[in-house]
């Protein structure tokens, strides 16, 4: 964990403007929503994790991202705001949504997130920005682009994980990977992410293709999916609502569920998913693909 919150110090110094954003309640919400869908309370027989990475933290990653590239107050409140819609269990929900592909099932509700705070509405009014220019976070093209471009939050999600979960990124490379970035413009005149060092670009391509190889197991497909299930019966039988998921955090909603484990459906499936040694079901669901070809000193590198 040290090396993951070395990494976020070295991106940049936490602006001063951006502090009093941090301590809203619908923002520390997110320290305890995973940024691995909850997987880190699974079976320690499927994933073995080198730490706990919050939705919090990999919001404020972002945010120092955005700002390191572009000083712009506005651009960076996106950036910091851009997963506050986050269900518990992340992408579980978009699974249990059907959205296995895009996995953007729960991004509509950002702007109800964010606006039922009043506090940060007072905020933005102090610092002059309006709220509906901090709400799309993707028309900031530094924060969120298509793949297989590099944005912020594409590039902190692949040292994070590959931090934590492909354990195949180091601080040094994490560093090393921060300092090559730049801004450019890519070949639709939008202003990318990119990087001066082909090597470099190089090692993120293949970060992101072991990761790719992670989340398209069939290992993590079935805990995926498995999880799924369980929320929606908690739905289907009214223990919680479809809202409750943008309320709640990770640990209250296992507290809920180690609750009602007299139901022997609610049982048996949190039980396997708790402690399974092994997935001999095969999954057949085409999931998300993780492409990236990012821009070299003004060139797009070709895939691996």
């Amino acid at each position: 964990m040290e090396d993951y919150l070395e990494y976020q110090r070295y991106i940049c110094t936490i602006p001063e403007f951006l502090n009093k954003y941090l301590e809203l309640d619908i923002l520390k919400r997110l320290k305890d929503i995973s940024v691995l869908c909850g997987m880190d309370y699974a079976s320690k027989h499927i994933y073995d994790f080198k730490f706990y990475m919050s939705r919090f933290n990999h919001s404020l990653n972002v945010a120092l991202i955005t700002w390191r590239l572009t000083y712009d107050k506005t651009q960076t409140l996106a950036a910091l705001f851009h997963d506050i819609s986050t269900p518990v269990f992340s992408h579980v929900i978009d699974y249990m949504n059907g959205d296995y592909i895009k996995q953007e099932s729960t991004e509509h509700k950002t702007e109800d997130v964010l606006r039922s705070s009043k506090q940060l509405l007072e905020y933005l009014r102090e610092d002059m920005i309006d709220i509906n220019d901090i709400v799309d976070f993707k028309k900031y093209s530094i924060v969120d682009l298509p793949r297989p471009s590099l944005c912020a939050d594409r590039f902190d999600n692949l040292i994070g994980v590959g931090m934590c979960w492909s354990k195949k990124v180091g601080i040094s490379l994490a560093k090393n990977l921060v300092d090559t970035l730049y801004v450019d413009k890519n070949e639709d005149g939008k202003l990318e992410i990119s990087l001066f060092s082909e090597y470099l670009a190089r090692c993120l391509t293949y970060i992101n293709y072991d990761i790719n190889r992670l989340t398209h197991s069939n290992e993590d497909t079935y805990m995926m999916s498995l999880l799924a299930n369980i929320v929606k019966l908690l739905i289907d039988k009214k223990i919680i609502t479809y809202d409750s998921l943008y309320i709640l955090n990770e640990p209250e909603m296992l507290k809920i569920i180690e609750d009602y484990l007299n139901i022997d459906e609610l049982y048996e499936m949190y039980n396997k998913w708790k402690n399974i040694e092994t997935v001999d079901e095969e999954m057949n669901i085409e999931v998300k693909e993780l492409t990236l070809r990012p821009i070299v000193c003004g060139r797009r590198v070709n895939n691996l």
